[in-house]
């Protein structure tokens, strides 16, 4: 995995072989940056990354300035590589272990941007639920976004909250706005 701009940019950084990942490819991450800087100032975001994996997402993110990211991840092994990980490079990263929908259902504190990449194999109920969680508990703040990484196989555009989808190779990024 490359962390593709920013301080850090072109650092290549391996994730232990044993982790249950599928991290975006460079290509989608680009692609989905390059959307993203077009509409935020990355030093103002605050960021909570869902399903992290490796972290690949929230180090792009911390890398290009973004000071306060939070990483969600059910497994301990992702969890301890992302802190690991962000400690050596000094990127603001808060690590939490915990199940992704009951952190939704708990959790207080508003983002600016929402990213969630659950495993593609989910059902698209499991998809719509995050973003279910994300509106009712009101966890976007004014004009924040919730981005959700899938499969070209599955369509989120009937949930309510569903704004506009972009397509690359085989993933998806679904879009989902107040």
């Amino acid at each position: 995995m490359r962390i593709i701009s920013g301080m850090y940019k072109g650092r290549r950084l391996q994730a232990p072989k044993k982790l249950p990942v599928r991290p975006t490819t460079d290509m989608s991450k680009e692609a989905l940056f390059n959307i993203i800087n077009n509409t935020y100032t990355f030093s103002q975001l605050t960021v909570l990354d869902l399903f992290a994996g490796t972290g690949n997402i929230s180090y792009e993110f911390g890398s290009r300035g973004t000071k306060q990211i939070t990483a969600v991840d059910a497994h301990y092994g992702c969890v301890g590589y992302i802190k690991k990980t962000a400690e050596e490079l000094e990127l603001p990263i808060q690590t939490i272990k915990s199940d992704v929908y009951a952190y939704l259902e708990k959790v207080k504190q508003q983002a600016d941007l929402i990213f969630a990449d659950p495993p593609y194999d989910f059902a698209t109920e499991q998809f719509i639920k995050i973003a279910e969680l994300v509106f009712q508990n009101e966890l976007l703040l004014d004009d924040g976004v919730l981005i959700i990484e899938h499969s070209k196989h599955t369509d989120l555009s009937a949930s309510p909250h569903f704004s506009h989808a972009r397509k690359y190779g085989g993933s998806v990024f679904s879009f989902f706005e107040k």
